[in-house]
């Protein structure tokens, strides 16, 4: 690969939403974490603002693509698509590094016309193409089945255009890795973190609970969307006997279109008293030294960036065994796993870690130790830097 005139490899990141979920802090991480001396990171990404504000703290360049959506619109999209090829064709990036389906698919359609007219004119380097696959959208369980085989279609080209994938666990390797012609073209590498500072425990659990501060604060730091899961969370929270009840309170921090209907639902199921929503908390894993239980309801998931946060902070863990979850959680040995959508587990696991208080510490000492030994920041990006 070929460097830019500032002897730098210039990345150019395309993805599809900037707000500031996994994907979004995937690509921050990597963007402000390359050596300065020999990368140069460009960031491209369609509605939001807080990824682009975070980058602009960090002084690196991003680009907003305009009419960039999440779902499928022909019209919108061909203007995307044009777009796209606009800022390869003046960014000149030497690696194009796409993130999450939308884009993916998009950029890999933007990188085959771009050979095309290599092939036609000689006249345009093509760059080393990479993508991400922060899990698969035909996974979904809300998309329709259109929806889901469009997407299934969109993943296999993306593999197909690109030089190379990433898939950020075995499990969503193996999810598309049996297509013909792709096996040898994708690359586990999990997503990492940097040791991080908590707030003191009595000042988190006053910005958790309030005045609940002495109850057991049961935590999640997710998305309000339906494929977070939380409704399942507050279900299984109905589920558990009134003294237990009494004793607890669940506290969950991120925004989401799903709000409105969480909050109708916890009143509709009587527990209304016992939940807090907080909203968007800027390093909401600063406050996880406040919570008792960490828990990740999701239906779906890639590798979430939670789990490796909350398993730093060595908390007590309940997640479904969804996506990579249970190849850094490993059951009744680093913390305890639930069926997807399984109200009754949940609330099993509950009950069980209150119990047993002896287990929450020897779980969250073992967690801890796995995060720190194999899932570090440093680790994804010497193993990213080598794909480049």
């Amino acid at each position: 690969m070929q460097e830019n005139i500032n002897g730098k490899k210039k990345i150019l990141y395309f993805i599809t939403k900037g707000n500031f979920g996994g994907a979004q802090r995937y690509v921050y991480d990597l963007a402000i974490s390359l050596p300065k001396n020999k990368f140069e990171a460009v960031v491209a990404c369609g509605d939001g603002e807080l990824l682009i504000e975070r980058l602009k703290e960090a002084k690196i360049k991003t680009i907003q693509i305009e009419e960039l959506g999440r779902e499928i619109k022909a019209s919108k999209d061909l203007k995307v698509l044009k777009n796209l090829i606009k800022i390869i064709k003046e960014e000149k990036p030497n690696v194009i590094h796409l993130n999450s389906s939308k884009i993916g698919l998009l950029g890999a359609l933007a990188i085959s016309y771009l050979k095309f007219l290599s092939i036609i004119h000689n006249t345009y380097p093509i760059p080393h193409s990479v993508f991400t696959a922060h899990g698969w959208a035909f996974n979904e369980k809300s998309r329709g089945a259109l929806s889901k085989f469009i997407f299934y279609l969109g993943h296999y080209l993306t593999i197909l255009i690109c030089n190379i994938t990433i898939a950020v666990s075995e499990k969503a390797k193996r999810n598309i890795d049996f297509l013909p012609f792709v096996k040898n073209k994708i690359k586990v590498v999990y997503n990492g973190i940097n040791k991080f500072e908590t707030l003191p425990r009595e000042e988190s659990r006053i910005i958790l609970a309030s005045k609940d501060s002495e109850k057991i604060i049961i935590f999640s730091i997710s998305e309000l969307n339906k494929n977070k899961g939380v409704d399942v969370a507050l279900n299984a929270l109905a589920l558990l006997p009134k003294e237990i009840k009494q004793k607890i309170i669940y506290v969950v921090a991120s925004p989401g279109e799903e709000r409105e209907n969480l909050e109708k639902l916890a009143l509709d199921l009587g527990i209304k008293k016992i939940i807090r929503f907080l909203g968007f908390v800027p390093d909401a894993k600063k406050l996880l030294s406040g919570a008792d239980i960490f828990l990740l309801p999701s239906r779906t998931e890639a590798f979430p960036y939670a789990i490796l946060e909350a398993g730093a902070a060595g908390m007590p863990i309940i997640a479904t065994s969804v996506g990579g979850v249970p190849e850094v959680l490993h059951d009744m040995q680093n913390g305890i796993l639930v069926h997807p959508q399984n109200p009754k587990e949940i609330a099993e696991a509950i009950l069980y870690y209150l119990d047993h208080p002896d287990k929450q510490k020897e779980f969250g000492k073992e967690i801890k130790k796995t995060i720190l030994n194999f899932f570090s920041l440093n680790k994804m990006i010497d193993e990213t830097i080598k794909i480049y």
